[in-house]
């Protein structure tokens, strides 16, 4: 027992040695930590910052350092990206495919073209054959290539595929927009709307020398037609306050001036500047302006509680407030040419959801 009593004594009186010890060890090097800090703040102080950027770039150095010295560990011990994505496999993105020791172009379907591809012809292709499997008309098939004739092809030549029916232009000195779609008897619009032509100013549309452009539905100059037009003039019939009866009626009395495209989500109906634009059916006003200064410009979106939106873009004078209900044929505004736009005239469209879909097969 006694023993025990001598041992208690003797680790207590230890552990009381220890912490002073260690207290007095800490306290001296709380006091050297504390100097140097202060040290190096009047540092930065005295020199107004100067040592700050130089302090800044020493301590990211140091952490790329780390962080390069470590990566190869944490990837090797991380088998879930030890793997090189860059080198998986996506066919269905592939344009040239290998089949029986012959090269071959194949469609992409999985998204749209944004430039123009070569496709190698096969034994049996027709101009018309291959226009439908792009789904463009034979004579921007034969525009681009310099055809002179339907026979005019054979197997293993390569053909210059466009994105769209239309023609390919390579700007001279002085040419703007407007002059190029003159020359295709194009509309300006649509091609300011396709979406993979670039201008050097996106406000004036101003076009680059020696750029290449891309002329949605133009037509060569002084050459007869080997497919029918896809670029037809109609005049739509003056819209009436009627009775909401889910249908849809004209917005608005004019030209179509651009068809619906999968680059274009509607019609671009042209008249004189100011000219009335109703509802085209009935339902409560959900965009009322220029919210996100978008290329749609002052805008109404009408919700027609079916499922159906309707969209009205460009115009000069809004009538409607957002949150408002207005019957079909109600006036929602003025034509005008506001975002991104070359003239007045209205874009319409009618989205089922968000997708926007023909208005052609439900106007009327």
């Amino acid at each position: 027992m006694r023993q025990l009593k001598l041992l208690g004594r003797d680790l207590k009186s230890f552990g009381s040695l220890w912490y002073s010890f260690v207290k007095a060890r800490g306290y001296r090097g709380f006091n050297h930590f504390e100097t140097g800090k202060n040290a190096v703040a009047k540092l930065l102080y005295r020199q107004r910052g100067r040592m700050v950027r130089p302090f800044v770039h020493v301590g990211m150095g140091g952490l790329i350092a780390m962080a390069v010295t470590l990566a190869p560990v944490l990837a090797n011990s991380t088998p879930w990206v030890a793997s090189d994505p860059w080198k998986e496999n996506t066919p269905s993105s592939q344009i040239i495919e290998t089949v029986s020791n012959e090269t071959s172009t194949q469609v992409p379907n999985d998204r749209v073209r944004d430039k123009v591809v070569e496709y190698v012809i096969k034994p049996g292709d027709t101009v018309s054959g291959i226009a439908t499997k792009f789904g463009i008309d034979s004579d921007t098939i034969r525009w681009e290539n310099n055809l002179t004739s339907v026979d005019d092809i054979s197997p293993k030549e390569k053909l210059r595929i466009l994105p769209v029916s239309g023609v390919s232009h390579k700007v001279g000195r002085g040419e703007t927009v407007y002059s190029v779609a003159k020359k295709y008897q194009a509309n300006a619009q649509s091609i300011v709307d396709f979406p993979f032509n670039t201008f050097a100013d996106d406000e004036t549309f101003a076009l680059s020398v020696g750029q290449s452009l891309i002329v949605p539905d133009g037509k060569k100059p002084n050459e007869i037609p080997w497919s029918p037009t896809l670029y037809v003039v109609q005049v739509t019939p003056n819209a009436g306050s009627v009775s909401a009866t889910g249908q849809f009626v004209w917005p608005m009395g004019g030209s179509i001036t651009q068809r619906y495209t999968w680059f274009h989500g509607g019609i671009d109906i042209a008249t004189a500047i100011g000219t009335p634009i109703v509802a085209a059916d009935a339902g409560r006003v959900i965009v009322a302006g220029w919210p996100d200064n978008t290329g749609y410009g002052n805008r109404v979106m009408i919700d027609h509680g079916n499922g159906y939106i309707t969209l009205y873009g460009h115009m000069s004078k809004i009538s409607v407030s957002s949150g408002q209900t207005v019957k079909r044929g109600d006036q929602i505004g003025l034509e005008g040419s506001t975002g991104r736009s070359t003239g007045p005239h209205l874009h319409f469209e009618i989205r089922r959801g968000s997708t926007p879909t023909n208005p052609m097969e439900y106007l009327k």
